[in-house]
């Protein structure tokens, strides 16, 4: 658990270092967690409980159409804060699906303890705000990737920023994320140099 918690520790510090009472405080409230492959942690319709922290394995939250058809929204690794973020902050019914692609490795925090502590300690509720920003501000990226890149610019723009995300998402998610077909992705995959 110490060197589970050391790895939260640094990415929080990357973000803001934290003096040692919030520290010892936020540090208190997770507990070790573990999901098989293609585990449903938060259903669509269900209110995100926890926040978690990725420790090993990959997941994925992801939309499901009237169709049927999934649109992948993002994937999360280690080290990361991961779930429906959206249901957990505003305690209201998730839209989303939230699942393991991998076996997986977690720290989980409480929703009520989490909330609790953002509440007592400005530090922590103005490093979840730094966090929350730069997760804004990846979505906008990729808002934008979506609306106005062809596929083989989306292709490139994920192999630019996340290069090593080949060797840990399955093709056909990577492809659906990327909002084209496998066949165009294995194309792109064969014949496009970063």
């Amino acid at each position: 658990m110490d060197s589970h918690l050391e790895q939260l520790r640094k990415m929080i510090w990357q973000i803001t270092p934290l003096p040692d009472a919030e520290w010892q405080a936020f540090s208190a409230i997770w507990q070790p967690f573990s999901a098989k492959r293609k585990t449903i942690l938060t259903a669509e319709g269900e209110t995100e409980k926890y926040l978690y922290f990725v420790l090993e394995g990959v997941q994925r939250a992801y939309a499901v159409g009237e169709d049927g058809r999934e649109a992948t929204l993002v994937f999360t690794y280690p080290y990361s804060f991961s779930g429906v973020a959206d249901s957990l902050l505003l305690q209201q019914p998730s839209r989303y699906w939230f699942e393991t692609l991998t076996p997986s490795v977690f720290l989980k925090a409480p929703f009520r303890q989490f909330d609790d502590l953002l509440l007592q300690y400005p530090l922590l509720e103005r490093m979840i705000r730094i966090a929350l920003s730069h997760t804004l501000a990846g979505v906008l990226v990729r808002q934008i990737e979506l609306q106005s890149f062809t596929a083989e610019q989306r292709f490139r723009a994920l192999l630019k920023r996340s290069p090593h995300i080949l060797q840990l998402v399955p093709h056909k998610y990577l492809a659906n994320y990327l909002g084209m077909d496998a066949t165009n992705f294995s194309k792109f995959l064969g014949s496009v140099r970063v």
